[in-house]
């Protein structure tokens, strides 16, 4: 048991300052002053949250975890990522997937590293398929690893609008799209279709024609890397407006190319009037970030990190976003929108999925299904071949 007292709480709407109890995987109790037995009670462990603040774990629901990238040949291919990656930087829920390459990376593998990360401490889950089409499964059918695999929650990352996917018709997503519906109406899951937008001329063009010409609703589809360029960006307004759910990566910033910042695209957003509870961001972590000419020839390329998700959120606050509303986009948001239950809040009976932060909002403390990762800025839990030498 933990008990955290004396903290102030963002739930991501604010709580107020108050004592939180943590019985097992769960936030058991949250009041002021709680009081613990000196006699005949189980042992427990206080965390002095003065001067710190509490809010929900981060949910990043688009990470390689496998590694990604490969665009510039074998040495390309991007590592596995950690434990410490995820805990260090927040993340307490992810849901991994593959990209560009279905080939040399298979969704056995995808499975096998998320019940592996689930072992180690996070909550996983992963999406079927990689940006062709036919897409990868593990089963003979979307529906099908949906429906019988208890980690897939839906299909992508799809590429449309990109010189790298297979240029699937309206038919083809269509058709995935209602495979994903299905699924997910059978299993009790979300059954999204998650869209990859790369830099080509239609934008959310193909994402627009299966709303118009099928009956799969908004609620089926989450477009991701919506700020990558201006067009993507005007789209994905125009989208979300029409009633969409749109997803901003944080791993995509300005590299002299027209991409924008993830913070910049959100305040917008919220300026238009959009709902944050349409919109949902994600690091893209573990993937690669290339950058191409206008021929498709790569120029340059870097790995996405699991750290831009704080940094995003510091800089919407920097950026006169509310906390609560600079929270939204990774804790409840996705945790609504992917029916995640009982994650992306600071409530009794939600999962234990915590975050501890300064004054500076750097993260002193990770706590994941009720058990501390991170203490004091350092991890105290390690991944299965990622342990200090000296422990």
């Amino acid at each position: 048991m933990i008990l955290i007292k004396n903290i102030e709480i963002y739930s991501p709407e604010y709580l107020g300052k108050n004592d939180v109890l943590i019985c097992f995987d769960k936030i058991a109790y949250i009041a002021k002053n709680i009081q613990v037995p000196n006699k005949n009670f189980p042992e427990i462990q206080i965390i002095d949250g003065d001067g710190l603040t509490l809010t929900p774990g981060l949910i990043d629901l688009h990470v390689h975890i496998i590694g990604g990238g490969g665009e510039g040949g074998f040495t390309t291919r991007a590592p596995e990522l950690n434990l410490t990656d995820f805990t260090s930087n927040g993340i307490t829920t992810c849901v991994g997937l593959l990209g560009t390459d279905g080939i040399t990376r298979s969704m056995g593998n995808l499975l096998a590293k998320s019940r592996a990360l689930e072992t180690e401490g996070i909550s996983t889950h992963c999406w079927t398929g990689c940006y062709e089409m036919p897409t990868r499964t593990i089963t003979d059918s979307a529906r099908g690893d949906i429906i019988l695999v208890d980690k897939i929650i839906g299909v992508g990352e799809i590429a449309v609008s990109d010189h790298r996917s297979s240029n699937p018709s309206s038919e083809d997503l269509i058709h995935l799209a209602s495979e994903a519906r299905v699924g997910g109406m059978l299993s009790g899951k979300c059954g999204i279709l998650h869209i990859h937008i790369g830099d080509g001329k239609k934008g959310l063009t193909p994402v627009f024609d299966i709303v118009e010409g099928s009956e799969v609703p908004y609620e089926n589809l989450l477009p991701t890397h919506v700020n990558r360029n201006p067009l993507a960006f005007k789209h994905s307004i125009e989208y979300a407006k029409n009633g969409g759910f749109i997803d901003i990566t944080t791993g995509i910033k300005p590299e002299g190319d027209t991409a924008l910042f993830a913070f910049d695209v959100y305040k917008t957003m919220l300026k238009e009037n959009i709902s944050p509870y349409h919109i949902t961001m994600s690091s893209d972590s573990g993937g690669s970030m290339p950058i191409f000419d206008e021929n498709g020839k790569l120029l340059s390329l870097k790995i996405g990190l699991p750290s831009t998700n704080m940094e995003t959120i510091k800089q919407c606050i920097e950026n006169g976003i509310s906390m609560e509303e600079s929270l939204i986009p990774l804790t409840s948001s996705p945790a609504k929108f992917l029916k995640f239950e009982n994650k992306g809040k600071v409530s009794e009976g939600f999962d234990a999925d915590l975050l501890i932060l300064d004054k500076k909002l750097n993260l002193n403390t990770i706590i994941c299904k009720g058990k501390i990762m991170v203490h004091n800025y350092k991890p105290v839990v390690y991944g299965t071949f990622s342990k200090p030498s000296n422990s």
